[in-house]
């Protein structure tokens, strides 16, 4: 009977309008959950007549059912957090995240990425799944292939030794001429400095290099340590490990040469080395000679002085960039390329698999991952020290609470509608 029919209608509209009501209180429970994308409930008719009838033009309708639940990815927007390890995406794609979630091991994709360092130095995010990326080798070359952020694995930059100098400085043209005396050096020399060197052992001495006036516009240098510092030397004892002469000419640029070497024999350490000082680009070798090393009137003085040595360190922290570049500080002032977080893009990302936890899995309906580096292959890029927020738009979604509120009201109408003619019918045998 059609009166029945009706009351089947109206209960399959109550069902599809309260599934349609957790959509919206599930949307405005995330309002705040990080990286959360608002999911819009999809209506579609009954028919209580098979497809032949409808073809023969007798179709009826049984009321409406919820089809499905749509995933809008459309972008969230920014909100700063100031920790390094604090991500965002910009554009497309999903953080790629691998571990046990809700009794599943397997590999699973968020734009949540608030992630942090877990005790064995290890990315993850607040599931503890552990970040997937392209860690690099020691010699800071990322790998080809997708492995865990084991940042915290380079706990150690080994040391290195001294090898180079750079000396950026000006020597008075004007100063006296005074012969230097190796065992009395400060007092026989025109202008000196001091910069510290690392043998390949980590450890670190003071190297003092003085500069002498000579004349003819020419100036010597002398690079001395303590001979205590020396294979059998004496402690107390200046020892001259490398020494030169820095040609000028009249206008007090520097002719010859653009760089001279000291070589040096710590005790306890590889023999032999040298350390190559670099004066500056000598006209001679096709330079300006006004980048370095200069001999104008004036005060001597020192302007840059920098080496590429330096002890053991120990890893301080870790930092990601918009490029998502990890990178590691040292104890000892190093920084460190470690590794390149990546980034997974699909081609029907609406199909992925929603698990809870601010995670998705992939499924035949969003195809497999594209994984690769953010920025490219259409991923979008990452912005660090923020996290995307949610986009629900809550006056839409109070919008569709009252659509759907009237709209499982107009149900409960009809079925009370039917009911009473139902009841009419009934009274006519009394």
């Amino acid at each position: 009977m059609a009166l029945s029919t009706s009351m089947f209608s109206a209960a399959n509209g109550l069902q599809a309008h309260s599934e349609a009501m957790n959509t919206v209180s599930d949307n405005i429970a995330n309002i705040s959950t990080t990286g959360f994308k608002q999911n819009q409930a999809r209506f579609s008719d009954v028919l209580m007549t098979t497809v032949a009838d409808a073809a023969a033009g007798r179709s009826q309708g049984q009321g409406a059912s919820l089809s499905g639940i749509q995933t809008n990815f459309t972008q969230g927007s920014m909100q700063p957090t100031g920790r390094s390890t604090d991500l965002a995406l910009q554009g497309n794609g999903f953080f790629v995240v691998k571990g046990s979630f809700a009794g599943t091991d397997g590999q699973f994709f968020t734009r949540d990425g608030g992630f942090h360092l877990d005790a064995n130095g290890t990315l993850v995010n607040s599931s503890g799944l552990v970040v997937q990326g392209y860690m690099a080798d020691k010699q800071g070359v990322p790998q080809s292939q997708v492995s865990d952020m084991q940042v915290g694995g380079v706990s150690l930059v080994p040391p290195h030794a001294t090898s180079k100098a750079t000396i950026r400085a000006n020597l008075d043209a004007s100063a006296p001429i005074v012969p230097f005396d190796l065992t009395k050096p400060a007092s026989t020399s025109t202008f000196g400095t001091s910069l510290t060197v690392y043998d390949s052992r980590g450890a670190s001495y003071d190297c003092d290099l003085y500069f002498c006036n000579v004349g003819g516009n020419a100036y010597t240098w002398h690079a001395v340590v303590d001979e205590g510092s020396q294979t059998a030397g004496t402690a107390g004892v200046n020892f001259e490990a490398g020494t030169g002469t820095l040609q000028f000419d009249t206008e007090g640029f520097l002719v010859s040469p653009s760089t001279g070497t000291a070589t040096f024999n710590f005790a306890g350490a590889d023999p032999a080395q040298d350390i190559e000082f670099t004066f500056g680009d000598a006209t001679v070798d096709g330079g300006t000679g006004r980048d370095g090393v200069t001999s104008y009137q004036g005060k001597s003085n020192i302007t840059y002085l920098e080496q590429d040595g330096y002890a053991e360190g120990a890893l301080l922290g870790v930092s990601v960039d918009d490029s998502g570049a990890v990178s590691g500080s040292f104890t000892n002032g190093m920084q460190r390329f470690l590794g390149t977080v990546c980034v997974a893009n699909f081609v029907n990302q609406e199909g992925l698999g929603r698990v809870g936890g601010s995670l998705y899995i992939a499924n035949g309906g969003s195809g497999l991952p594209a994984i690769g580096p953010p920025g490219v292959g259409g991923r979008g890029n990452i912005i660090s020290g923020s996290l995307e927020q949610s986009n629900v738009n809550l006056s839409q979604e109070f919008v569709n609470l009252l659509t759907y509120q009237r709209g499982f009201e107009a149900n409960t109408r009809s079925i009370k509608a039917s009911d009473q003619m139902l009841q009419e019918l009934v009274n006519l045998t009394r």
